[in-house]
């Protein structure tokens, strides 16, 4: 299918402004949203104000739109009213205007704490069952899932990106593991508006050295990541968690907070 117009949500966001930039004058029509403010249109955008809440605002902007890059959302943790607003109302709606305007595809920011209560000694694929390691986590889970519905039921194709940690560089020891460049993550988005698929999980994570995820399948779709974290190493390899919990759990401080339960029976249950 030919993309005519293309849809980013959370565009004002920092890899809102990526997706922005890295698809500027790649399609006739992109429409930008967000709830705050952004710069002003570019020849071929088009910028338009939303509450992802607000479903009959979301079904007129996803009026004509063929394909979706949906990073809009809370980008962490939360509590329940604004994790279920923002993530699961707003998905929804995204979701259901998409299926009533005849999308093509929808591109889902997910997150790897979606699976964060995952052992870090555990290498695991997009087929693993989802581990949240929070609300926000949950919330990713459920996007994935809503996916799985309207990919299945209404014939959306839908690519799901547990991404990692996705900034300019590393910040800690951690992302040297999870870590995605801007780069790779634009990539990314570009097998998820050119591959033939129906509905795919695949990780957002560059080619690091060290992975606890087997992402086969993103490969088999087309991403080539470009960048690694290995140039950082010497600026974090010390690094470590004082909290047992973020140190085997490869959700680390998410994994943390809050957790109340024994981390040995947990290591126990595969």
């Amino acid at each position: 299918m030919t993309i005519n117009r293309l849809l980013i949500t959370g565009a004002a966001g920092n890899l809102g402004k990526e997706a922005r930039n890295h698809f500027h004058g790649k399609f006739p029509h992109v429409r930008l949203s967000d709830r705050t403010p952004m710069d002003a249109a570019r020849e071929g955008e088009e910028i338009v104000q939303c509450d992802l809440t607000e479903r009959d605002t979301v079904e007129k902007m996803l009026e004509g739109v063929d394909a979706v890059i949906h990073l809009g959302g809370q980008p962490n943790e939360a509590d329940w009213d604004t994790v279920i607003n923002s993530n699961l109302i707003g998905a929804i709606n995204v979701y259901e205007g998409a299926r009533k305007a005849g999308t093509d595809r929808i591109i889902f920011a997910s997150s790897n704490h979606a699976i964060g209560m995952h052992e870090r000694a555990t290498t695991i694929d997009h087929k693993c069952e989802a581990r949240p390691d929070t609300r926000y986590g949950l919330s990713k889970a459920f996007g994935e899932d809503l996916g799985r519905l309207y990919s299945y039921k209404h014939g959306i194709r839908c690519m799901n990106l547990r991404i990692g940690s996705c900034f300019p560089k590393p910040f800690d020891a951690r992302s040297l593991v999870t870590w995605l460049s801007y780069a790779d993550f634009c990539r990314l988005l570009e097998v998820g508006l050119t591959a033939d698929y129906q509905f795919e999980i695949v990780y957002g994570t560059s080619a690091n050295k060290e992975t606890w995820w087997d992402n086969s399948n993103a490969e088999r779709l087309g991403y080539k990541p470009q960048d690694s974290s290995e140039q950082y190493r010497d600026e974090f390899d010390n690094m470590h968690f004082d909290d047992p919990v973020g140190e085997q759990l490869q959700g680390g401080m998410f994994s943390a907070n809050e957790f109340s339960f024994d981390l040995e029976k947990l290591k126990k249950l595969k």
